[in-house]
């Protein structure tokens, strides 16, 4: 059974810092692009980052990419989001996900596997 859990997630103050980490379990980790989502209240879900299985190749969305770093552990099996200088509009939860194809691509349908997400709220 695939399992893919967030942590680190949390309430700051606009201008900090946070990084997220996701875990992964019951699959072949470092066969899969990972990625990075957030869906902000009364929102559709967003891509925000990606990384390949070999962390060759990142992606980001436009909105966050002077601000965000993903980076991967394949040995830990785990995905890190690094998010500085949080605004109160990075308020969402958190998603990670897992997808089989090699391009770290924005869209959800190529994603197969999600986690539960980890709530992120920045106060101004």
């Amino acid at each position: 059974q695939v399992q893919l859990v967030e942590s680190g997630g949390g309430l700051v103050q606009a201008g900090g810092s946070l990084r997220l980490s996701c875990a992964a379990s019951g699959l072949a980790f470092s066969s899969y692009t990972m990625g990075w989502f957030r869906q902000a209240p009364g929102k559709e879900r967003q891509f925000v980052a990606g990384i390949s299985w070999s962390a060759g190749i990142t992606n980001y969305a436009d909105s966050v990419k002077d601000r965000f770093s993903i980076s991967r552990d394949n040995a830990e099996k785990r995905v890190y989001l690094q998010i500085n200088s949080l605004k109160p509009e990075d308020t969402a939860v958190y998603y990670c996900a897992a997808s089989a194809y090699y391009q770290p691509r924005q869209s959800l349908r190529e994603y197969s596997y999600w986690g539960q997400g980890t709530q992120v709220t920045v106060s101004s």
